[in-house]
């Protein structure tokens, strides 16, 4: 099994920066890509960014040149660093990854339970 933990979540206020943390962990042989999402209240969860285990990555339009994914891979950790933070913002982010476990070389797919962010003055 695989498990994610989110951390780093919290009030900030308008135009401030908080940095999200996802650590994996359990029976992992590999992780290819991980990324963040988010749902705010009464609405469906959205992908905020994703990075691959080459580096690459992709954002979401609402997070192009605020947000900043990245990950380590010795650690099986990614980051989120969110800065200019907009009340718009506010939601559960919740951390993804996707690889293959050891064992029987199966393939996962994991979510964290999430970390609130909101934004408020």
């Amino acid at each position: 099994q695989v498990q994610l933990v989110e951390s780093g979540g919290g009030l900030v206020q308008p135009g401030g920066s908080l940095r999200l943390s996802c650590a994996a962990s359990g029976t992992i042989l590999r992780i290819n890509a991980m990324g963040w999402y988010r749902q705010a209240p009464g609405k469906q969860r959205e992908l905020v960014a994703v990075i691959t285990r080459g580096g690459s990555t992709n954002y979401a339009d609402s997070a192009k040149g605020r947000f900043t994914i990245s990950r380590d891979n010795a650690k099986n950790t990614a980051y989120l660093q969110m800065n200019s933070l907009k009340p718009e913002d506010t939601a559960v982010y919740y951390c993804n990854a996707a690889g293959v476990e050891y064992g029987l070389a199966k393939r996962f797919d994991s979510w964290g339970q999430g970390t609130q962010v909101t934004v408020s003055s």
